[in-house]
Formats: structure tokens, sequence, C-alpha cells
């Protein structure tokens, strides 16, 4: 349930983006990103749907995603998958992945905002980080769940092909019912090789 209304951050008259990621902390599968420009002046059902992907039921996200996908100016979702996230780290991955989102977007904002506190540059158009931006501002909260959205879909159908890890529940991440298929099964293919996956030793992501 949502607990309050979020805010709009306003850019003089100029276009704000919102961006945010899904599966940072996974052990396996794509890192996920969007990017959403919403009205100045969003609906009643927009404003009170949008939250914080994470504090949202499944189909109260689902929701959330129509009316992001119907209401806003512009919106777009990308991903870098586990390999590339194996090579350059998955920060860098997950700030690659909002890159890719951003540039899908038409029009291109004037100022973005991000969820969290580390971003690169894209471009020459400003940027601000906000730690839990996702429960504070419409637009990165839009991002998340489009994010999450697209992201938990993906696993869903990946568990097809691997139904042992439990990606239907878990989604790839680190819980004890899926470190402990890893120990059974080992890596399945799209496992993430530089992640460590021992349950005694915490993610430092």
């Amino acid at each position: 349930m949502k607990s309050k209304f979020l805010l709009q951050f306003n850019y003089g008259s100029g276009l704000v983006a919102g961006c945010d990621e899904a599966g940072r902390g996974c052990l396996a599968g794509p890192v996920f990103a969007a990017a959403v420009i919403i009205p100045d002046v969003v609906s009643k059902e927009m404003a009170g749907a949008l939250n914080d992907s994470k504090l949202l039921k499944p189909q109260m996200r689902e929701y959330a995603r129509t009316l992001v996908e119907t209401q806003s100016i512009a919106c777009s979702v990308a991903m870098v998958d586990h390999q590339e996230i194996d090579r350059i780290n998955i920060l860098q991955a997950s700030i690659k992945a909002m890159h890719l989102a951003l540039e899908q977007l038409s029009p291109q904002p004037d100022c973005i905002i991000v969820d969290g506190n580390r971003f690169i540059p894209y471009k020459f158009i400003p940027h601000q980080c906000f730690v839990k931006g996702d429960g504070t501002y419409l637009a990165i909260a839009a991002a998340s769940i489009l994010a999450k959205t697209y992201r938990d879909a993906y696993m869903l159908e990946q568990h097809l092909s691997h139904p042992q890890y439990g990606w239907d529940k878990n989604k790839g991440y680190p819980t004890m019912a899926h470190r402990t298929a890893i120990e059974q099964y080992g890596l399945s293919p799209i496992h993430r090789k530089t992640f460590r996956t021992n349950q005694s030793i915490s993610l430092s992501i």
C-alpha cells in the first residue's frame, strides 16, 4: 500500500527523465534499467499508483506499469547481460543500462534524476542522484516499476528452462534456496560468474 504521494521534480520548463535499475544484487541474469519522462501534471490514477517498485505487490506493479507506458511522454527499457556484467562489473553495467535506456527516449530529456548515489554523465545533460529516489520522485518510481516488471518477466521465462533455481520466486536474487540450488546443480548459463555465491559471504553490491 502507498503511504504517501510522491513528488514531481521540476526543472523549469525542461523535460525530466527518471532512471532506475533492477537486478543489481542478483546472482543470475541481466540488469535492466528504465528511463521515463512523465508529464508535468500526472493523473490522480498515476500519482496514486507510483511508488518504489519493491513496495508494491506484483498485481499493483503491473497496473502501474500500464499507466506508465500509456501516460508517459516517453519511456524505455534496456538491459545489459550477465556476460557484460562479468566483464565490466555490476555498477558499470547498471549505469550502461541506464544510458542505453536514455538513448531510446524521444524526445531527449533536459535533466536526468537517478535513484542511488552513483552515475556517469550522459551526454551533456545535467543529472542529480537521490538515495531512495524511487520512493521520493514520481519519475524515478515510474522507471523503477518498468525496470522491475520487465526483468521479472525475463526471469520467469528463464525459469521455464532452469526450474531448479526457483527463479519464479527469487528472480535470481541470492536467497537461501537459490544458493542451495547452485551448490547442488552448479551454475546455469546465465549466472554471473564474478559474483560470490557461498552462503557465508555477503554480496557487497
